[in-house]
């Protein structure tokens, strides 16, 4: 079924169309040119509303993320900064203590060991409180190179690739490696 009101190409079997039927047709395909037009046209409008809004909604989220990352930034400086502090806070009383042992004069050798005892105390419980732990292998360990650091490798009665002494005890920190462990290795015999 046919729309009788739309315009029809004429076709050359049809007869010739007078002087008001070619003007009313003329017009029926502006009408429709012009509806065609208004139709693109707020569909347009439409579509550039849309893209002013996902615009301000990306100059948004950019505007947001980039304030998280200067937050986050900031707090990390300020963890780090404060982080710092304690571990200092935590030194003060062994500086207190060697300060005050050197103070005394004339101190006998065994009250010169007490306080180094005492002292050597405070600073491993400072570093305790603060995740420092010692990297102190026992003899007959297997060698880690990743928390030891093998000096030579000696010959021993014991499996090779061992720790046969310490030579210096080293220290990690929330499981990194602040300073490996300076060990001698069985050598293979």
């Amino acid at each position: 079924m046919s729309d009788p009101f739309s315009p029809k190409t004429p076709s050359p079997f049809d007869p010739p169309m007078s002087p008001e039927e070619l003007e009313a047709a003329e017009a029926a395909q502006a009408a429709e040119s012009a509806a065609e037009r208004d139709g693109a046209l707020a569909e347009l409008e439409d579509l550039k509303s849309k893209v002013a809004d996902l615009t301000e909604q990306s100059l948004r989220a950019h505007a947001e993320a980039q304030n998280a990352r200067r937050r986050a930034d900031e707090e990390i400086a300020k963890n780090r900064k404060f982080a710092i502090e304690s571990f200092a806070e935590s030194l003060l009383p062994v500086l207190d203590s060697l300060e005050a042992g050197l103070s005394v004069d004339n101190a006998t050798a065994q009250q010169l060991r007490e306080g180094t005892e005492a002292t050597l105390r405070q600073l491993l419980s400072a570093l305790e409180r603060n995740k420092v732990q010692a990297i102190n292998p026992e003899p007959g360990e297997r060698f880690d190179p990743a928390l030891q650091q093998a000096i030579s490798m000696v010959p021993a009665e014991q499996a090779p690739n061992t720790v046969v002494s310490v030579l210096q005890k080293g220290y990690s920190i929330a499981d990194r490696v602040l300073r490996p462990a300076l060990v001698t290795v069985a050598a293979a015999q």
